[in-house]
Formats: structure tokens, sequence, C-alpha cells
């Protein structure tokens, strides 16, 4: 029986996969041209790690190596990505080239010389060449390889004869990578003006209940839709992701054992999906995480979490460029604007997890010994407004030095999110041991935060924002009420983060708001950061 594979390329007869055929066909008319005759295009396939680009190309390169008439070649190129070199690069390729062919090597010492190796002189009929991981080439290769094949290319479109007599044999070209290659990264521009560039996208709704059905089919074991519903939601069809969900709800691990006798229900995957993101690691959300943490990135991915404002999508903005090429971010289309959201909400809880801990790690003394805590939690609940009361107390006693190795914007100011993350710290904090868990939901995945809590049989929703103004104030009390309805809850907390609150404000500020559409009472409650 199959299984699913969360990394690498898929072999199909080992694993569940999608066949994606479009797009596999897409690139193999690319390659190949639409008149071969007048020669094949030179592409770029881009997407994030783990979303298939390998065994797309992979599969491209088996249909492409039917027809005879042309040698289909593909390297792998990342055990050069410490070679500095430009030369010795290529010198090894044109090495890899020549041996796979059977071909005499010319001797390639330098980038110059490259191109001997795809003279008719040497090619006995035109070359297919695919070249995978070549963004992790050094940049003065990436560039310098890239002026080989677009002078080629140029030549090849110039020269009259047929494709199989030209003075270039290299027919077409693929080069993979995790970025669009040769484009925004490049401070020299960009020398491959002649490529088409073919995107490889995530999974579809339909492409991922595929792979859940074919394990059906294959085991006999029943998945409940929810359970498929849910690993689409949590990962948005990310190839890797949606793999890795399905290895863990199938073949289990250390701390969860599957029961095969049974259907996979909702519970298995809120038990896995706990531990998904707390305790088992994944090297595609490790290097996510990597990316996202390092500057000068940080910064711009903690102001994704802000709750007011959406961010303009560019493209062409190296930063963002960097992050949605690395798995972090993705464009959210609305009718007239692209803004900014997280690539999944996986990962956006992961994020979340990961700076609220490395920032608040210590969160100082919660209570005093023998602190009475009855005003604010019983055996039987929460009283939330006590709680966020206790915080803001904690806030303002500790704030010089818990927030003074904090990451701040431009003007100084504390990034918004480090507040939402101190706030979730503490709540832990406070919760410890008391048989409470506490998680943030991200229902936009653009900068809405809510923080859920669960204690002796009762949910409570807290929905964060920051204060701006009246009207604004208006439109988040009935946007909380909206939310508290898709919850199932008649009751939710609006926590309104503010600089300072003048005497008598509260009480003006802090009324409850009944939305009678939605049938659901909002609390809101003021924090003060001191700043």
């Amino acid at each position: 029986m199959r299984k699913f594979s969360s990394y690498g390329p898929v072999d199909t007869s080992l694993h569940y996969f999608v066949p994606r055929e479009k797009l596999i066909e897409k690139a193999f008319v690319q390659l190949m041209g639409e008149n071969p005759d007048k020669g094949g295009h030179y592409i770029t396939v881009w997407a994030p790690r783990q979303c298939g680009k390998s065994w797309i190309m992979n599969k491209t390169m088996w249909k492409l190596a039917e027809n005879d008439q042309f040698h289909v070649l593909k390297l792998e190129l990342e055990h050069l990505k410490t070679t500095e070199d430009k030369d010795r690069i290529a010198s090894n390729i044109a090495e890899e080239i020549t041996k796979y062919l059977g071909l005499k090597n010319p001797g390639v010492r330098n980038m110059d010389e490259l191109r001997l190796v795809f003279e008719n002189k040497l090619l006995d009929k035109p070359l297919i060449l695919i070249l995978d991981e070549f963004d992790a080439l050094a940049e003065e290769a990436i560039s310098g390889l890239a002026g080989v094949f677009r002078n080629i290319y140029n030549n090849r479109r110039n020269d009259p004869n047929p494709s199989h007599k030209k003075e270039y044999l290299l027919h077409g070209i693929a080069l993979i990578g995790v970025r669009s290659v040769l484009g925004i990264e490049n401070v020299k521009g960009s020398p491959f003006n002649v490529q088409r560039s073919l995107h490889i996208p995530k999974l579809t709704y339909e492409e991922t209940c595929s792979m859940f059905f074919q394990y059906e089919q294959e085991s006999g074991q029943k998945v409940e839709q929810e359970v498929i519903n849910s690993v689409f939601y949590e990962t948005q069809g990310q190839p890797g992701l949606v793999s890795w969900f399905g290895e863990l709800l199938t073949e289990g691990y250390d701390q969860y054992v599957p029961d095969h006798s049974r259907s996979i229900t909702a519970e298995d995957f809120k038990y896995v999906y706990e531990d998904a993101l707390n305790v088992l690691p994944n090297n595609t959300v490790l290097n996510i995480i990597s990316k996202a943490r390092q500057e000068p990135y940080k910064g711009l991915v903690l102001e994704f979490f802000r709750t007011k404002e959406k961010q303009l999508f560019r493209f062409d903005e190296k930063h963002i460029n960097f992050l949605y090429m690395n798995g972090v971010i993705d464009p959210e289309k609305t009718q007239d604007k692209t803004y900014i959201r997280f690539s999944c909400p996986f990962v956006q809880k992961r994020l979340f997890n990961y700076f609220s801990f490395e920032l608040f790690r210590y969160m100082g003394k919660i209570l005093e010994p023998f602190e009475d805590t009855s005003d604010t939690i019983t055996e039987t609940g929460l009283n939330i407004k006590n709680l966020l009361r206790r915080y803001e107390r904690h806030l303002k006693k500790n704030r010089e030095w818990m927030f003074q190795d904090a990451p701040r914007r431009k003007d100084l100011r504390i990034y918004e999110a480090v507040f939402h993350f101190n706030l979730y710290e503490f709540i832990n904090s406070f919760l410890a041991n008391k048989k409470a868990r506490v998680w943030p939901e991200f229902p936009t995945g653009n900068g809405k935060i809510d923080l859920m809590i669960q204690y002796a049989g009762k949910l409570y929703g807290l929905e964060l924002k920051s204060y701006t103004d009246d009207s604004d104030f208006k439109i988040s009390l009935q946007q909380a009420a909206r939310y508290g309805k898709t919850l199932k809850l008649d009751l939710i907390w609006l926590v309104e983060f503010v600089e300072y609150i003048p005497r008598g404000y509260r009480e003006k500020y802090e009324q409850e708001y009944h939305d009678e559409q939605n049938s659901v009472t909002v609390k809101p409650v003021f924090v003060a950061t001191g700043e």
C-alpha cells in the first residue's frame, strides 16, 4: 500500500500524488516549443519550497524523453551551492553534461567557454536541459550562466537553420528555483530577459481531497470529510504540509498511534494538530521560521500581524518577494487590490507561537504568594475582565524590563503584535496547571487575531484590536459580534489596546454592545500599554 510523502520528489508507485497533468503539459509544450523546428523556450520554474517543482519537472523530463530526436537531461545543482567561483561551477556543469550524454568534454575552464558544450560540433542532436536548485548557486554564477543561456537563445533565434542544424543545439532549458530566478534579487539586473515563467501553484481543494480518497480506496479506512476540510484550511493546499498531516494521521508518531479499525475523525485531527503546532519538527516549517526571523525581514513579518491595516502585496518589493518565495506569505486578491496574507493558518500560528515564546519566554512573577485569585478564576469559570485588568497591572509594573529588547519600528515604537504576544504568554502563564487551553486564531490570515481560552467546559473568545477612533471602534464591535456568531458564542470579548485612557473614558467605552442581528453580546475591555 502506498503512503503519504511530505519531503522530496514523490514516487507515484510508493506515494499518494496528484497528477497535475495540465502543469506537466504546459512545461512540456514550453520546452519543446509550439513549433519544435523553431526551437523551445528557456523557462524558469518557481514556487516556494515543497510545492512539487522537482516532481513536475521529473514527469516533464520523462515525457520529453519519449522523443528520441532530443537529448533530455536533468542536473541537480544543490551540491554547488557553497562554491563561489563561477568558473568552477561552469566547468562542473560542462563535465556533468558531457558525462551523462557520453560526449567528449571540450575542457571548459571558465564561464565564457561553457557555450562550447552546446555547439553542434559536440552535440549530435538538440538538447533540452533542466537545472534543479538553480537559485542555490552564488549570485555571480547565476548571472554568468544566465548570460550564456541568453546569448545562445538569441543566437538560435537569429539562425535561419532548422532546430537540429543551428550552431547551438540547446533547444530548451528549465531553471528550477524557489524564487523567480534572475529577477528582483539580481542587483545587476536580469540578463535572462528571454525566459518564460512557469509558476507551480498549491493544491486545490479538490486535489487535496483526491489524495485522501486514494488513501481510503487502498487502506479501506474512512477519513471523515471534516478532517480533509481542516487539513486544506490549515495548509491552504501547500503540498508538503498536506502530505505531512496525511503521514501523521495515517502512520502516527511517538505520541500518537492511529487506530486503523475505525474512521479518522475530527478528534484525531485535533490531537495531531496540537502536536504539529507545538512539538513535532517539520523541515518546511522550520525553513519558513528561519526566513521570517531573519533581519531585515523580521520587522516586516511583525507588521503583518497588525490588526487594523492590510498591507499591499508588491512582488517587485524585494523583502515581500523574499518572504513570498520562501512560503511565509501569499497574495490575497480582493475586488480591486491585492493584499498580503500569511501563506496558511498553520504557518501563521507557528510563527505566532515562535515569536511570542522568543520574546517573552520569561514573564516575571505573575502572582504573589497566597494571592487571592477568586475574582478571576474559580472551578466553574473565568472572569475575563478581571483577567485583563490583572494583565494591565502586570504590564504597567514590568513594562520597562519586559520590553527592553522588544523589536521596534523605525519610529522606535513597539510593534503592535508584540503586545499580542505578551498578552498570550501572560494568559498562558496565569492558567498554567489549571487544565486550561489557550490558542490563537487568525480568521482572515492578514492581521486579525483572536485568543481562544477553553476552561471548565467553556469557550471564551477574545478579539484583539488596537484603538484608533470612535468610528473604527464601532465597526470593531460589529465585527466581533459576527465573529462570535461563527464561533457559536453568545458572548465575545473585544480587547482594545491603547497607549493611555483618560479618566472617565473606561466607563464610557466599556459598555456592553448587543448585536440583535447576530444575537451576540460584545464586552469591550481597554488595555493601556503605557507607551
